[in-house]
């Protein structure tokens, strides 16, 4: 919980704005034609203003004139009439345009940075997205992608508010200069007023990022169909609801304090204005009632004045706004300034094909980041090509950390890992990956097609149906599939209308499909079949090690029955290598695996 907030100074403020530049850029990119098009219009549109009230002021003048001449000509009177009447139904059309282009290019720039920061999360390492303040920042980044759109109009409408005011002040300078001045001192101390309240709002939502996080959590947890269950049966809806409510009260008071000085500021400020505006009224009338400016300029001037104190207060508002909205976008760029750790050398090799010898650790160590605890410590090893090697310890021993580090999803802290006697790390990554195929214990249950839930195993293949289909048939995924209302092409989850939720046998098949998608070197299963029983599991991996022939394999799993078909066991504890050898050498040996096999196969005679 945060119990410090940061605060954001002025000239942190004001600095935000170097965010602007790059932030038009991305809009630029976004749309070119839309872009220059909504500047354009916006120019022409910023003219009008000034243009109607001239208009306005010729319009009044000949009334006047022709109310003490009768006889003149009214030509002129109708010419004005009907220019105002063509400057109004433009200024009409020209704003639906402007906002048209705004609603669309606003999508497209949502839709463009979604899936920039998509692409960019995924290049990073899997290390940072185990780090809360990491996450803080993926949370903020997220929020960019679609408030932001906002700022982009805020930051059109005032380049289009900054011209329109050159027009008008042009006017009211003509006429006399102290009237600009009144007019700043109008609006400056309540553009003063929001700018301070905006740097509040923008501490107390920055520093309350975690809580936040929480309060989406707990409203996530406390009503979805994947935590019902539990909620259900442990009765955990008061504790939820009172758990959020809390920690929303909180972040409400705390809200409520910086509103209520808000609006009371903002009043004071603003009653000052609108006095300094009627100083200036008044001067222009009796200007007016002196006969030194005709009608027709009063109502020109007057309403030159109050369009540019709105304008004025708009802009001085709007800038408030837009720093706001920096302070935000900081956050956007923050994130994809953020660079991985894990990435590929200037020079890179590609893996070997076939692999010649294999995978070779030496003396790896690691531990987690902010952990204490070595999570591999020490541990050398070979795996030859071809061979199957499994992978037993206790929970928390270290074997998903070691085929992480296998994959090259974590890298060691200590040692080496060699793969034809090369370091991982002088190879290309993304061709490494491709290389290793590995269906995890905690597999992903996407909410998508059966198809592309197997497909996911290579993605450039999802549209390949026979091979998405070979797959299947090779995890026994096609029994399932088969009775599907939908087959191939039925929606999995309860997410959607119309999915079809499965058991988790039925899924752990799914997801083993995965695994035969790709041409990998190396397949790793880590514990994807818990959901099965013994005899369901012993049937799969029996399948998988007879299917994949000559390419190496690493298997975990508790059951020993199971993996004693490996060629090899590797026996972990406390991330050290304990016992490896074939099931009969290590039960010959009588040490620790020997111990819990016994044990474990004591259970099932019992």
């Amino acid at each position: 919980m945060a119990t410090v907030k940061e605060k954001t100074s002025f000239r942190q403020q004001f600095s935000a704005l170097k965010n602007i530049p790059p932030f038009l850029k991305l809009v630029w990119g976004t749309s070119k034609a839309m872009t220059l098009g909504n500047i354009l219009l916006r120019i022409i549109k910023a003219a009008i203003p000034l243009a109607i009230l001239y208009v306005g002021k010729e319009i009044i003048d000949e009334v006047i004139h022709l109310i003490q001449d009768q006889e003149a000509d009214r030509t002129y009177l109708w010419t004005v009439l009907a220019i105002e009447l063509g400057l109004a139904v433009l200024s009409d059309l020209i704003n639906r345009a402007i906002m048209l282009l705004d609603s669309l290019l606003g999508d497209l720039f949502s839709n463009q940075t979604s899936g920039q920061l998509i692409q960019h999360a995924a290049k990073l390492d899997l290390y940072q997205f185990e780090d809360p303040t990491f996450y803080d920042k993926l949370e903020r980044a997220r929020r960019q992608t679609t408030g932001r759109t906002v700022l982009m109009s805020q930051v059109l409408e005032q380049f289009q508010d900054a011209i329109t005011i050159v027009f008008l002040g042009a006017g009211l300078v003509a006429f006399n200069p102290w009237l600009l001045l009144i007019l700043f001192v109008a609006v400056i101390p309540a553009f003063l007023g929001e700018t301070h309240f905006n740097q509040k709002t923008y501490s107390l939502t920055r520093s309350w990022t975690p809580e936040r996080r929480e309060l989406d959590y707990l409203r996530y947890i406390g009503a979805s169909d994947e935590t019902a269950k539990e909620v259900k049966i442990f009765g955990l809806a008061d504790f939820l609801a009172d758990r959020f409510q809390e920690l929303a009260n909180r972040y409400y008071e705390a809200n409520k304090s910086i509103a209520i000085k808000r609006a009371f500021w903002g009043s004071a400020l603003s009653s000052l204005g609108t006095i300094s505006y009627y100083g200036a009224y008044v001067f222009i009338i009796v200007q007016t009632t002196s006969g030194i400016i005709t009608v027709g300029t009063l109502t020109f001037l007057a309403g030159s004045f109050a369009r540019m104190r709105g304008m004025l207060q708009s802009i001085m508002r709007r800038f408030s706004q837009i720093t706001e909205g920096a302070l935000y976008l900081k956050d956007l760029f923050d994130f994809f300034a953020l660079e991985p750790t894990i990435a590929n050398k200037k020079v890179a090799h590609q893996l070997p094909r076939p692999i010649q010898k294999g995978f070779t650790f030496e003396n790896v160590s690691f531990k987690y980041l902010n952990s204490e605890r070595w999570a591999i410590r020490n541990l050398s090893f070979h795996l030859e090509v071809g061979e199957k090697l499994a992978l037993v310890g206790e929970n928390g021993a270290g074997k998903t950390t070691l085929v992480k580090l296998l994959a090259r999803l974590y890298e060691p802290n200590e040692g080496r890992i060699l793969l034809d006697g090369v370091d991982l790390k002088d190879y290309d990554l993304a061709d490494l990956r491709q290389q290793i195929g590995i269906i995890f214990q905690d597999y992903i249950r996407f909410q998508l097609k059966a198809s592309e839930n197997i497909a996911v195993g290579n993605i450039d293949s999802r549209t390949q149906l026979p091979v998405i289909k070979d797959a299947a048939q090779k995890s026994l995924a096609d029994t399932v599939i088969e009775e599907l209302p939908g087959q191939y092409e039925q929606v999995l989850g309860k997410r959607f209308a119309e999915g079809v939720e499965l058991s988790g046998g039925q899924w752990q098949k799914i997801a083993l499909g995965r695994a035969y998608m790709r041409d990998a070197q190396l397949l790793i299963l880590d514990e994807p079949t818990s959901a099965l029983d013994a005899r369901a599991e012993h049937e799969v991996f029996q399948r998988f090690a007879e299917l994949i022939q000559g390419k190496s394999a690493v298997l975990i799993s508790h059951r020993f029955s199971t993996v004693r078909m490996a060629d090899r066991i590797l026996f972990l504890e406390n991330g050290q290598l304990l016992e490896l050898g074939s099931h009969e050498e290590l039960v010959a040996k009588d040490g620790k695996y020997a111990e819990l096999f016994k044990l474990q196969a004591r259970g099932y005679l019992e």
